[in-house]
């Protein structure tokens, strides 16, 4: 039996064809994992879809003619209600992370970088000045940083102090640090407007929230009007957080992710043992 030229290029065709689709949907899937809105989002549609084949299955004819016209209009209702968020899913696509700054930091550096932030931290609150502290992980923030201005200087306690000093004219935007550098200062961030925000909280608390929602990034927040710590991550605020919830919480996030999954599993080993 042979096989031609035509029949090897024919399949190799449909390989190709099959791969770049997988391509497609992991980058997709794997930026809108990064993205609060648009995980909540992919969640509702995935539980229309289950809900319409079980109304099919179990012929419930109201609710499946209802999700019909659901599904029939409601990619289109998506597009223009989250045109922002669906944008933002496809400008992340487009970045190169080998463009941006960031860098798997060792130990050692993710220490520093710890202690650098908490000591200035802690000044800043008993001082009752205020502070956004941003931490790029994985999605790049090189968009904010082209806006705002640039540094790009090793990081310490007294370079965040001062940056964020009232008499500062970069004092009420937000720092961006990629790996163990400061990037730049003066940024502004895209504010939340998710209810579940206390409405006495601030313009900083929101700005926090906000790029949470979008990016992977450790947003860190001093108030101005109280001195209080607060973190947030993946769209959630941690608010009037103590000194040492804060060292804690960095040291656990700025860990690699497989150094993370290695931890959890020990713990799940250790938790068994305890319970035999």
């Amino acid at each position: 039996m042979t096989i031609s030229l035509d029949s090897i290029i024919s399949v190799l065709n449909k390989i190709a064809d099959i791969l770049l689709v997988w391509l497609m949907f992991y980058y997709i899937l794997k930026n809108i994992k990064n993205n609060v809105k648009l995980t909540l989002i992919f969640k509702g549609v995935m539980i229309m879809f289950i809900l319409k084949i079980a109304s099919d299955i179990f012929n419930l004819v109201t609710i499946g003619w209802l999700l019909e016209y659901v599904l029939m209009w409601g990619p289109l209702a998506i597009i223009i209600i989250f045109q922002p968020e669906i944008r933002s899913v496809l400008e992340q696509i487009g970045r190169s992370q080998l463009l941006g700054r960031h860098k798997v930091l060792t130990v050692d550096e993710r220490e520093k970088l710890t202690y650098e932030i908490v000591q200035a931290m802690d000044y800043l609150r008993k001082a009752k000045i205020g502070a956004l502290i941003i931490i790029e992980r994985d999605v790049s923030l090189s968009d904010y940083i082209e806006k705002a201005k640039k540094i790009y200087a090793d990081i310490t306690s007294d370079l965040l102090i001062a940056l964020f000093f009232p008499n500062n004219p970069m004092h009420d935007g937000g720092v961006i640090i990629q790996g163990n550098r400061i990037s730049c200062a003066g940024a502004v961030f895209p504010t939340s407007g998710s209810d579940k925000i206390n409405k006495r909280l601030g313009t900083r608390h929101r700005a926090a929230l906000g790029i949470s929602e979008e990016t992977d990034c450790i947003a860190l927040i001093v108030s101005e009007e109280t001195g209080r710590l607060s973190i947030a991550i993946k769209g959630e605020l941690f608010y009037n957080l103590s000194l040492d919830d804060v060292r804690m919480m960095l040291i656990d996030e700025l860990k690699p992710k497989k150094e993370s999954e290695l931890d959890d599993e020990i713990d799940e080993e250790e938790i068994y043992e305890e319970n035999k």
